[in-house]
């Protein structure tokens, strides 16, 4: 996946660079784009993806996004923009969901986990306070679009949009229980502890969104949904600060 990367988005914008975090035997890629100066200071947001190594979809659509950026870099306007696809390289290789030594990484952040690939995304997370972290998932018992919200009160107005523009390739869940959580119309504000999130003592919090799309659903679908909402959420977070930069 890493020389995918390398040869389709690296080679070809200056506005991307890579980096790879290393520790414990791990190796992490990821990727930032800088975009252009937005008239205030710069918001950065985290997307992360294949924290579960058999969610592929999500490692995908990072990859497919970045190269929308390329082609449009207005995207990124006012955006310094981190890409972390392959959060669990070791799982991802052998596509199991589980760490080698049999952890679900996303029930271990913030738990002083000694798990490589949770101490380095902690250390990155804390180091760049992100105002937004974007993670993407894929379900395989749902049979529709959802996601969940957490942090600043603003994130619910993200992902209803998000997911409006999704749903036009996958159908959006509207079960009443989705994964266990009390859902609302495809939004869910409850989530398991553990997962991969911002440090608990972070404020102002930033928003944060977990999309799922459904696992059964075709890859190419997926990654189109995932695409569309990510670069939904960009522009109505850009919408919102020109809004409060007019107050």
């Amino acid at each position: 996946m890493e020389s995918v990367l390398d040869s389709r988005i690296v080679g070809a914008a200056p506005p991307v660079r890579k980096l790879t975090l290393r520790a414990g035997g791990c190796e992490l890629p990821h990727y930032t784009f800088r975009g252009s100066e937005g008239g205030g200071d710069k918001v950065r947001i985290g997307f992360f993806a294949g924290i579960h190594g058999d969610e592929p979809a999500g490692t995908h659509a990072l990859i497919k996004f970045l190269e929308t950026l390329c082609g449009e870099p207005v995207l990124a306007e006012g955006y310094d923009l981190f890409f972390y696809p392959v959060c669990n390289p070791r799982a991802f290789a052998a596509r199991t969901r589980l760490s080698p030594s049999g952890k679900d990484l996303n029930r271990e952040f913030w738990r002083n986990s000694n798990e490589p690939e949770v101490r380095l995304l902690e250390q990155e997370i804390r180091t760049h306070a992100f105002q937004g972290l974007i993670s993407l998932h894929s379900d395989d018992t749902s049979d529709g679009l959802y996601g969940f919200v957490r942090g600043a009160v603003l994130t619910r107005g993200l992902l209803e949009p998000a997911l409006a523009a999704a749903e036009k390739t996958i159908p959006r869940n509207g079960k009443a229980i989705i994964d266990g959580f009390p859902a609302e119309n495809g939004i869910i504000s409850q989530c398991y502890d553990g997962i991969l999130t911002s440090p608990p003592e972070l404020h102002p919090a930033p928003f944060e969104i977990i999309l799922e799309t459904p696992q059964s659903a075709p890859m190419e679908a997926q990654v189109h949904a995932f695409a569309v909402a990510m670069r939904t959420i960009l522009v109505e977070y850009q919408k919102l600060l020109a809004f409060a930069a007019n107050l």
